[in-house]
């Protein structure tokens, strides 16, 4: 804010003058000038404010051209609404189940790796917003903070996201550590064999904590509250790896070590070995193809999702609410069906579910939320979701999301 309009507003205790130059509504709330955060996009730019460039970068970005990443979006957006007047909008609900579980909507937090890299603590923080707000978090095998960390920080259980690697002892050991902490669920990503290039990563020279080359200082000195957060934590390394792998006593670099312990090998017979090991719920990610979703549904899994991993792995795969209908129609009857990848609204939810998505994983909204405010963030990321998500639904003629079906979508738009 220029410093004639802080000079003209006596009294103020505190003044926040780290908001994006692009936020231009201000609230004066006891003694505090904020910013006004309505949707997900604000939060995404005060993320990219408080946040060092390569982590950053890492969230908000695809692979190669970026094509399918920004399809994801684009695509949601041409899908039209139906709306709907003169009927009850009175008493309206978005409750619903995933694989058994209750949730307040049909939305997880999906497993992102490096999430303690873009707040302190994050994976933990994220954790907490969700079980507060009453739906799923799923930890990634990447995370900052580890299982154990994240389970004695939490008071319910939370789902635990599998990369198939060459070590399968470590594979074995992290199964048994997510069967110690109480996960409810696991979830195995198929789509990461091998790892996609994604040209910012490259160029930022990616790592975790990030190396202290000059450019980096020079960055995260304009980032004050990170760099405060980040010297009050020890979690600062992947410490579901660091300590576990066999032969693995500091890692820094994630494209390194997935290029040497991501197995390109991966087949079904893995799947039917891991489930086995696990025993318990078990969810398929990165299905796009309908011959895919046939051998999902027959491997005996709970539910699958329909994900080309946010755009970051195959750039120029088609989208996953464009493939969502075809797997749905394929196999929505033999295995619960969900989606991610473009979700930037509670529309694009309700969208999602119209086509016959029983529900969907957001990774980048609630990932903006938090590099912005942390816990807080991640629960406005929350809130703004489904506070559209509830009044797309009432607009549209319905009370209750079971009874919502594509008669909610314009005819020749999806």
């Amino acid at each position: 804010m220029p410093t004639h309009c802080r000079n003209k507003l006596p009294g103020i205790a505190k003044i926040e003058l780290k908001l994006a130059p692009d936020i231009w509504h201000w609230q004066y709330t006891k003694g505090v000038l904020v910013a006004i955060i309505t949707n997900i996009e604000d939060l995404r730019v005060l993320h990219q404010k408080r946040t060092p460039k390569m982590f950053y970068d890492y969230a908000d970005s695809g692979s190669w051209t970026e094509s399918t990443y920004r399809a994801n979006e684009s695509d949601f957006q041409k899908i039209k609404l139906r709306q709907r007047v003169a009927v009850d909008m009175t008493n309206r609900t978005t409750k619903t189940t995933m694989v058994g579980q209750e949730v307040a909507m049909p939305v997880a937090l999906a497993p992102t790796g490096l999430t303690g890299m873009q707040h302190a603590d994050g994976e933990i923080l994220a954790a907490r917003a969700a079980e507060k707000f009453g739906v799923p978090f799923c930890l990634s095998t990447m995370s900052i903070c580890s299982i154990e960390d994240v389970a004695e920080r939490t008071t319910k259980p939370f789902w635990f996201q599998l990369y198939v690697m060459k070590d399968r002892g470590f594979i074995e050991r992290l199964i048994e550590r997510a069967k110690a902490a109480k996960c409810s669920a696991l979830v195995l990503t198929l789509d990461l064999q091998i790892l996609g290039q994604r040209h910012k990563d490259l160029k930022n020279g990616l790592s975790a904590p990030p190396k202290l080359t000059i450019a980096n200082m020079i960055n995260m000195m304009t980032k004050p509250r990170w760099c405060m957060g980040m010297t009050m934590t020890p979690r600062r390394t992947f410490r579901n790896i660091v300590g576990h792998a066999t032969g693995v006593g500091n890692m820094s670099s994630l494209s390194s070590w997935t290029a040497e312990q991501f197995d390109p090998g991966l087949s079904w017979d893995d799947v039917e070995w891991i489930k086995k090991l696990w025993g318990g719920k078990l969810i398929i990610k990165g299905i796009l193809d309908e011959e895919d979703a046939r051998f999902a549904a027959n491997s005996g899994a709970d539910a699958l999702i329909v994900s080309n991993h946010g755009g970051r792995q195959l750039d120029g795969a088609i989208s996953s609410i464009k493939a969502l209908p075809g797997i749905v129609n394929a196999v929505g009857k033999d295995i619960e069906v969900w989606m991610d990848g473009g979700i930037r609204s509670g529309q694009d939810v309700l969208k999602a579910w119209a086509l016959g998505a029983r529900g969907t994983m957001i990774g980048r909204p609630f990932l903006y939320g938090l590099g912005a405010m942390g816990e807080a963030g991640v629960t406005k990321c929350l809130d703004i979701i489904h506070n559209e998500l509830d009044i797309t639904m009432a607009f549209t003629g319905h009370r209750d999301i079971q009874n919502v079906t594509k008669d909610i979508l314009y005819p020749g738009t999806f």
